[in-house]
């Protein structure tokens, strides 16, 4: 972390985003996010255990640009309103965070999601994309979901995200595609090619977009 920290601000001072989905965040690490990014940027989530500590699926916002309407912190698990409740084989608590924004510039109004799923139990990821689905399904909003689904596109999981046609893989879908296809998954070490692509940003069909990396 002391060395990657830098980069991040770095990263993040550059890009600039107005919206932005983060997982595996510890608290100091996620202060640290919010702060890089600077003073107009407000962030939501919490850490996935029952004390609400742990690593956190944040979202932080540029509140110049993006009014927050309404946020809820879930466990993916048969209890969700239990903190740190697990259920579906997964030993480790997962969360997802979904909120409503208003758009300043446009006056629309649209949903976010951001989730990690988990890293050992496939049966607990095709059940918590089940669960991510219905929480798209039941909005009638526009709506961007990011995430670390710790699984290739085009296993199972990701098949029941974007097979029905309610959500669509933006990588595919971009007018523009700004890098190469790297895998997400490096391990620490050089970036590949040929690795997982366990990072997703997917949409409704209604969102147009415009260039992907």
């Amino acid at each position: 972390w002391v060395h990657r920290r830098p980069l991040i601000k770095r990263l993040l001072q550059a890009e600039q985003p107005a919206l932005l989905g983060v997982q595996e965040a510890l608290f100091q690490q996620a202060n640290f996010e919010r702060h890089a990014l600077g003073e107009r940027y407000r962030s939501i989530g919490h850490g996935r255990e029952t004390n609400s500590r742990g690593e956190a699926c944040p979202m932080y916002y540029d509140s110049d640009r993006l009014s927050l309407l309404d946020w809820q912190q879930t466990a993916l698990s048969d209890t969700p309103n239990v903190p740190g409740s697990t259920s579906w084989g997964n030993r480790t608590p997962r969360v997802v965070v979904d909120a409503r924004f208003r758009d300043l510039a446009t006056g629309i109004e649209f949903q976010a999601v951001n989730t990690h799923l988990d890293n050992y139990s496939r049966a607990s990821r095709l059940r918590a994309a089940d669960e991510l689905r219905r929480i798209v399904s039941v909005s009638p909003l526009p709506t961007v979901m990011t995430g670390d689904f710790n699984t290739d596109a085009e296993t199972d999981p990701y098949d029941e995200l974007t097979g029905h046609g309610l959500l669509l893989d933006t990588w595919d879908t971009a007018q523009t595609r700004l890098t190469e296809v790297w895998g997400s998954f490096p391990d620490y070490r050089e970036p590949r090619h040929d690795t997982k692509r366990i990072d997703w940003i997917l949409t409704t069909p209604t969102v147009a977009v415009l260039s992907a990396a």
